[in-house]
């Protein structure tokens, strides 16, 4: 039987979304219209005639306003909807459901790195890691000298892995921006995925290697070292150095072994770059499916990039386990707003072009399936970038939309793994937590298998069901954090995708 050409999302929708191209002139019978120009992939069809200034509906939630009257059949996109305000109701708290959690007998279980505090690792890294950018060149070549010959002897440590960044130096020396940078780096350092590490600095920087390990209660030992450049005599003998400081931590982390442990120890960063107009139908709300069944397990997915759920974080805060914790969401939001004010930026309207031109109109309609990512569970907490995650449940942490900079955030705060979904593509991964990457469509998965993980275009083919998708998805996070390989961690994609963020000024 022949597929229906446009997607119906809620009966109180005027518009529709095109599975495939459709040419002009096309009938689309379950609507009763005629398509009257050529509808790309991923677009939206006006199913019946609309005046100027009604509201257009997608999810039966608003995503802009007609900018003409528009006939039925009609092609719907930025040039036809107009971006403005919208009328939110927060609700703060009014439709809070706690979720059933499962007993602990009948959660999932995998096999991780149980560490000596309690924490359960996904991965077993040694990292060596920059205070500032004049520390990168010797922390990638202690880093390099580990490569698979080196490593041969340390069957349960996954590598050396090196993190560098571009602050530290030319900042201000104290406030948030700083306060932020130790948050960042310390919640690295501390990861349970990181089994030792080594940290690097020139000496007398901005970012104080002294101030770091104060602010962040790191203290020296066997798993964790200084190493300060000009003290060793220069970056030959620091790189020297930092090797067999390195060297003897190895022994140790390869002591380390997988055990099965519960699901309520996964924490998900949930990420989404380079959607579409299928993300939000597809690869977005399965994800979310897949938190849900993680969130009854005991496990905790975070949600982020909040420029990018301005518009729809009314749908947050209504099911926000207490009135403050959605105020505290709207704070941020209000944060974002003022921070941009006259800026040519997303959260004033305007999405990447790579997001235009894969059917998102604007930051609303990107808003709404951004925030799918978490389902339906409750909002439990509301995070600043990179403070520690100890809330389960859906959290949300505080960060750019940009995502190096967004999942560095998340990682620093305790997320074991990422979920990134995408429309258009993408070659990201990360460390050391690794990064799943979740395809929104079918042709794009196909072009780019070698990238993804897992192909959530057989939802908009019509051949998967979300229900059945979010279990698939599901059943794949338990596999990689066990241990499987994701595809951007077979390229060897994540040494490079350590990015703090640069709040602040530069001096």
């Amino acid at each position: 039987m022949r597929k229906n050409p446009a997607i119906r999302l809620d009966p109180n929708d005027n518009v529709v979304v095109a599975r495939i191209e459709i040419p002009p002139g096309t009938q689309i019978t379950s609507e009763n219209v005629v398509t009257l120009q050529k509808v790309p992939a991923g677009h939206k069809i006006a199913t019946r005639d609309l005046k100027q200034g009604e509201p257009i509906l997608k999810y039966n939630t608003t995503i802009g306003f007609a900018s003409e009257d528009t006939p039925a059949g009609t092609w719907m996109h930025s040039h036809n909807i107009r971006f403005d305000e919208v009328q939110k109701d927060y609700r703060h708290g009014l439709d809070y459901v706690p979720t059933e959690v499962l007993a602990p007998e009948q959660r999932a279980r995998f096999l991780g790195f149980l560490r000596a505090d309690g924490r359960v690792a996904t991965r077993n890294w040694v990292g060596v890691f920059a205070v500032t950018h004049r520390a990168a060149t010797v922390v990638r070549q202690i880093a390099r000298h580990f490569d698979k010959d080196a490593m041969a002897s340390y069957p349960q440590v996954d590598g050396v892995a090196p993190f560098t960044h571009e602050l530290g130096n030319g900042m201000e020396l104290s406030g948030e921006p700083m306060q932020m940078l130790h948050r960042t780096l310390g919640g690295t350092i501390k990861h349970p995925n990181i089994a030792g590490a080594v940290i690097v600095a020139y000496g007398g920087e901005d970012n104080d290697i002294d101030a770091l390990f104060a602010s962040q209660g790191l203290q020296e030992g066997p798993l964790l070292k200084k190493l300060i450049i000009r003290d060793e005599g220069g970056t030959r003998r620091a790189i020297e150095r930092g090797i067999a400081l390195v060297r003897e931590m190895l022994p140790a982390a390869d002591q380390h072994k997988r055990e099965p442990v519960s699901a309520e120890h996964i924490m998900i960063g949930l990420q989404c770059g380079g959607s579409d107009g299928f993300s939000g139908l597809s690869a977005n709300p399965a994800l979310g499916v897949a938190m849900e069944i993680l969130i009854r397990n005991g496990g905790t997915a975070i949600l982020s990039e909040t420029s990018e759920i301005f518009g729809v974080e009314q749908t947050l805060t209504a099911r926000a386990r207490t009135p403050e914790v959605g105020k505290k969401l709207v704070a941020r939001i209000d944060w974002w707003l003022k921070y941009n004010e006259g800026r040519d930026t997303q959260i004033n309207g305007q999405v990447s072009p790579g997001n235009n031109a894969g059917g998102l109109a604007n930051v609303l309609e990107k808003s709404l399936g951004g925030a799918k990512k978490g389902g339906n569970a409750p909002l439990m907490e509301v995070y600043e970038y990179a403070e520690p995650v100890t809330q389960h449940g859906l959290v949300f942490m505080d960060t750019p939309g940009y995502d190096p900079v967004a999942a560095t955030g998340q990682i620093a705060g305790g997320a074991n793994m990422v979920c990134f979904t995408t429309g258009r593509g993408s070659c990201y991964g990360s460390l050391p937590a690794p990064t799943m990457k979740l395809a929104s469509n079918t042709p794009m998965y196909v072009r780019m298998e070698a990238d993804m993980d897992i192909n959530c275009g057989v939802v908009i083919d019509g051949d998967v069901s979300l229900a059945e998708m979010g279990q698939r998805i599901f059943d794949q996070i338990l596999r990689h954090a066990s241990g499987e390989p994701t595809k951007s961690e077979a390229l060897g994609v994540g040494g490079n995708e350590f990015v703090p963020w640069p709040l602040g000024v530069t001096v």
